[in-house]
């Protein structure tokens, strides 16, 4: 049905969708020959065309149809590629993609080897910074606008988009803080669509909604700070003592701060997003202005496309869904095993029930992960924190510090950016919260900037973690049980993307013993060593190669990263001269070198062959094909394991 539905869209595209004008933009440059009149029809074309491909090729849907306006606004005013765009989440970047060279291109965006899932200097001048995590628009921005300051570039523009939800970061606010200090003429611009995956939380989104200002005293304000220029009068440190005491006075006339302005940075706005012709000219006005400044656009997600204006959240990505009618395809999933995300946020509810000191915490992800299993059944008991990872560990660590236990769940690619928080609020303390890693390992067509690569070797090191990764879904429900019984301590545990293996996934609880592994098959040859689900692919490439080549291998399941089950890894050593140690985490620091540094410690002298990710970032594509790049799919395994 989806083959079929493909090929109707393929060609009713051909057909019906001429693009009279999108397909004459091949860049900026060809945007900008056009007449200002012509703004709105380009915008109806590249929303339909960002409609059309993702209709059939998958993606980020929503945010990049509400940012279509901004996007062919800020490509109209500003010289792209000299000045810079830095996009923040830059799965709002599609429309940017269409009108820089990749037109054509995009209907192999996400796809492997196709163009990638979010801007990248790699792929194009036009995208300035990588963005693939959330807010660091502002203080990369600023970087290039102080860079072009020293090289005497006086003319190049630096604008950062913000939005999604991304101005809860808290390196946002690092950015905006020094960007009032520092020498500049940073443009940010505030997409303001009360979004970020799931609906944005937290006293910024009220603030946002609440601040009013007026753009017609602005544009007031606007010429008669060029006129005070034009007669000489206007220093930058009188302009600086003037903005001061006139924010002062805007404050107790309108009886409300800017947080913005208080910050000495220039604010304009709100205003409509999707006026596109009023958004040129609003640009073109402010663009010149000396010193920092920010212009703050509401936008709906998903505008334009009706369905994904009621429901956001299910159209941030929908999948492949009928253009005309806005029906979903979702494959039927009856009778197959469950999403790890879903067994995690049904065994926490469970065991919320049965314990009342749990609570859950997530930065913005609680339909992502399945917190919002327990935020609908107790929602007290659950915490959006929005796009604040390291504050999700530290208030977590505050709340297990008096007497709460936290489940704190972090994408395993985002935990990255709450690693100090790790170490400095968590595991000094030896708190008991439960840091659970969801999307570790390679995680497919979000590529290099989501793929949960580095948890393993980032986290070992750390001391009082335990540090733990499911077979099968039943031991998922078994650790989380685990790590909530008293003293356990900071507690990590790590799984996948995509389903398990077991369709009956629900079963009573057990206590798993910390740092105890156990054996899956017992053999003489060779010993293969797993950790984490990547042994069930590791079982069938065993039972392959056995009756291909007729040699014994054992299978042994680590379970724990830290601390190692060393009464396990002795009897490994003793008995067999040949290990294989197969992992979903980088080589270098992972769980290979974590045996290795073992059997040298205590003397033993194995060949040990280790598989995992190379020392690179792995681009994006399907899981299964990713595997096979790195030699870590069942013909990989098996080729090493008949070669050993």
């Amino acid at each position: 049905m989806l083959f079929l539905h493909d090929i109707y869209h393929i060609i009713g595209m051909e057909q019906d969708t001429s693009y009279k004008l999108l397909k004459n933009i091949d860049t900026p440059e060809d945007l900008r020959r056009l007449g200002a009149g012509k703004l709105p029809e380009v915008c109806k074309e590249l929303r339909q065309k960002i409609i059309d491909e993702l209709s059939r090729n998958p993606g980020h849907f929503g945010s990049s149809l509400g940012v279509v306006e901004l996007t062919v606004a800020l490509h109209y005013v500003f010289k792209t590629p000299y000045d810079r765009i830095v996009w923040d989440v830059g799965h709002q970047a599609y429309g940017h993609k269409i009108l820089t060279g990749r037109r054509d291109e995009f209907c192999t965006n996400r796809k492997l080897n196709g163009i990638r899932p979010f801007p990248s200097p790699e792929e194009s001048e036009y995208d300035t910074f990588t963005c693939g995590h959330a807010s660091n628009s502002i203080s990369a921005a600023l970087g290039m606008a102080v860079a072009a300051k020293k090289h005497g570039e006086n003319d190049r523009h630096v604008v950062a988009v913000i939005g999604d939800g991304s101005m809860s970061g808290g390196l946002a606010f690092e950015g905006l803080n020094n960007a009032s200090a520092t020498p500049n003429n940073l443009l940010i611009i505030l997409n303001d669509n009360n979004m970020a995956i799931d609906r944005s939380v937290g006293g910024m989104k009220q603030y946002l909604l609440n601040l009013q200002m007026s753009e017609g005293y602005n544009r007031v304000r606007f010429k008669v700070s060029q006129m005070f220029h034009k007669w000489g009068i206007l220093n930058e440190e009188r302009r600086k003592s003037l903005i001061r005491f006139n924010n002062s006075l805007k404050s107790m006339l309108v009886q409300q701060q800017n947080v913005f302005e208080g910050m000495n940075i220039r604010y304009f706005g709100p205003i409509d997003g999707h006026d596109v012709t009023t958004l040129a000219r609003v640009l073109k006005e402010i663009k010149d202005m000396q010193g920092p400044k920010l212009l703050h656009i509401h936008t709906t997600k998903g505008k334009g496309f009706g369905p994904a204006e009621k429901a956001a959240t299910i159209w941030h990505a929908p999948g492949i869904f009928d253009k005309e009618t806005g029906e979903r395809f979702v494959a039927d999933t009856q009778g197959l095993p469950p999403l790890f995300q879903d067994v995690f946020g049904n065994t926490l509810l469970e065991l919320a029930q049965q314990n009342d000191k749990i609570v859950g915490v997530t930065p913005a992800m609680p339909s992502g992960c399945s917190m919002s299993i327990l935020m609908k059944a107790m929602p007290e008991r659950g915490f959006d924190v929005g796009i604040a990872e390291g504050h999700a560990v530290t208030f977590s660590g505050g709340m297990a510090k008096d007497g709460l236990l936290p489940f704190c769940n972090i994408y395993s690619s985002f935990m990255q950016r709450a690693y100090d928080n790790v170490i400095h609020d968590v595991a000094i303390q030896n708190l008991n919260v439960v840091l659970c890693l969801d999307r570790a390992g390679l995680v497919g067509e979000d590529g290099p900037t989501h793929h949960g690569s580095f948890d393993m070797a980032y986290m070992r090191p750390i001391p009082n973690l335990t540090v733990a990764s499911p077979y099968n879904e039943h031991e998922l429900r078994n650790l989380m049980y685990t790590a909530q019984l008293p003293d356990k301590g900071p507690f990590v545990i790590r799984y996948p993307r995509g389903r398990g293996v077991l369709v009956d996934w629900k079963s009573p609880f057990e206590e798993i013993e910390i740092g105890k592994g156990r054996i899956i098959k017992e053999g003489k040859d060779i010993a293969v060593i797993t950790l984490g689900p990547i042994g069930n692919l590791a079982e069938k490439a065993i039972a392959r190669t056995e009756e291909e080549t007729g040699k014994s291998i054992a299978h042994y399941d680590l379970r724990f990263l830290k601390p190692l089950d060393e009464d396990m890894l002795h009897g490994i050593g003793k008995k067999f001269q040949r290990i294989v140690t197969i992992e979903d985490g980088v080589l270098k620091g992972g769980m290979g070198s974590a045996i290795l540094e073992f059997m040298s410690d205590n003397g033993y002298n194995p060949i040990v062959r280790r598989i995992g990710l190379p020392d690179k970032f792995i681009q994006h594509g399907p899981v299964k094909d990713l595997y096979r790049i790195c030699g870590m799919d069942e013909e990989g395994i098996c080729k090493v394991l008949a070669s050993f």
